[in-house]
């Protein structure tokens, strides 16, 4: 397994930005794909954004697409979602994971195997 620590998360306006970040260690970061997941009171954990670790596809949720970008550092065994155009729907607990996995299969939530211990994001309309 490998240990995750989220930060960045906080309170901000609608229409505002924030960028997570996300370091991990313990394991070959290079070789995790790494996902972004949320759960908002009273609602299942979805899926927001992931990035490979074999060729660098991202993928993102329908609801955050051309808001939120995945990427990752491997120099620094880090991923950042940044977060723009923030809305108060956005509003969750953010969690980061790590998959052995790639492809398309990073969008479930069953493929990963370490979960950091997420960050609060708290967008005001």
């Amino acid at each position: 397994q490998v240990q995750l620590v989220e930060s960045g998360g906080g309170l901000v306006q609608a229409g505002g930005s924030l960028r997570l970040s996300c370091a991990a260690s313990g394991r070959t970061f290079s070789r995790s794909s790494m996902g972004w997941f949320r759960q908002a009171p009273g609602k299942e954990r979805e899926f927001v954004a992931a990035i490979t670790w074999s060729d660098g596809s991202t993928y993102y949720a329908d609801s955050v697409k051309g808001r939120f970008t995945i990427s990752r550092d491997n120099a620094k065994n880090t991923v950042y979602l940044q977060m723009n155009s923030l809305k108060p729907e956005d509003t969750a607990v953010y969690y980061c994971a790590a998959s052995y996995y790639s492809g398309s299969s990073v969008r479930g939530v069953r493929v990963y195997d370490s979960w950091g211990q997420g960050t609060q994001v708290t967008v005001s309309s």
